[in-house]
């Protein structure tokens, strides 16, 4: 087994949801992850993932997301296959008639699902957005002109490989602290708050000052939207969610299951280890009722 310790600030939600993702990856890429939050040193926090093998779990994952593309899928006969266009990104490959698809067809192709696939077969759905279930999909983004997640996807890749040759020379190098890798970033699935704002209450909007590029955080927001796969905040209003974490408890790391159920849980979904509940609150950062982002996280107190 081999493992990875990366810092993380709890109090960043899409930190949190990306720290999911890795140990999301790093069970396909490598088999038996585990994880655990680390908060035993005070104010620094750490995330501790193990997985099979002898490389890194962050190491193989940047190695991974280095090499892969983004492919967005459609179900066969979809009016969505006509809708896309080129400048989202490469045409989707069409499913056949018999493939099951992740959910109904969506009513333009700004929610088809995608897959992060590298040259070696290797592959992770990015499917959130789209959800059909009873599940909150935690969608923040709002694209102009049905602008899809599998652009944004592919856009966050594209900043990030660049930024990895221009701060880390070798992409092993931003594995210590991928969350800290940023780069001038128009859109995004707005998971990490530090690249938001609300146009009202800063006095003007950066969109209207085309010297002015907002500073986002591209490997953030990929494995956050690779977190969400199989776990989900709770969601108490549309413009509040509560999330939570386990904590290290005698060294012991648990595999997924458990982080995926304590995100979206009151108390620790496992009795006697240690837990934190955060409180999360978005505003409308332009017309009411489309994109939403992150302005403001709490820790709670509660029973234990």
């Amino acid at each position: 087994m081999a493992e990875s310790v990366i810092p993380v600030d709890l109090l960043n939600p899409g930190q949190v949801f990306a720290c999911i993702g890795i140990m999301e990856l790093a069970d396909v890429l490598q088999g038996s992850s585990a994880a655990a939050f680390d908060w035993s040193s005070g104010s620094t926090v750490r995330f501790c993932v193990s997985a099979a093998g002898a490389e890194s779990p962050v190491e193989r994952i940047m190695r991974f997301l280095d090499e892969a593309e983004v492919i967005t899928r459609v179900p066969a006969q979809s009016p969505n296959i006509n809708l896309w266009k080129s400048s989202w990104g490469t045409t989707p490959i069409v499913d056949a008639p018999s493939d099951p698809f992740p959910f109904p067809d969506p009513s333009s192709p700004a929610t088809l699902p995608a897959l992060l696939r590298d040259t070696s077969g290797n592959e992770i759905m990015l499917e959130y957005w789209g959800d059909g279930t009873q599940r909150d999909n935690v969608k923040f983004w709002a694209g102009a002109a049905g602008f899809p997640g599998a652009a944004i996807a592919r856009n966050a890749l594209a900043l990030a490989r660049r930024s990895f040759r221009q701060h880390c020379e070798q992409i092993q190098k931003c594995a210590n602290n991928p969350f800290a890798l940023s780069a001038d970033q128009s859109n995004s699935f707005r998971f990490d708050w530090r690249r938001d704002y609300i146009p009202i209450q800063e006095g003007f909007s950066p969109n209207e000052h085309s010297d002015i590029q907002m500073v986002g955080y591209p490997l953030v927001e990929i494995l956050a939207a690779i977190g969400m796969n199989h776990a989900r905040p709770c969601r108490v209003t549309k413009l509040e969610y509560r999330y939570g974490v386990i904590g290290n408890d005698s060294n012991a790391l648990l595999c997924p299951v458990f982080h995926r159920a304590a995100l979206g849980a009151k108390h620790s979904p496992v009795p006697g280890m240690l837990f934190r509940r955060f409180a999360m609150y978005l505003d409308w950062p332009g017309k009411k009722g489309q994109a939403r982002c992150i302005t403001k996280v709490t820790e709670e107190t509660f029973d234990q």
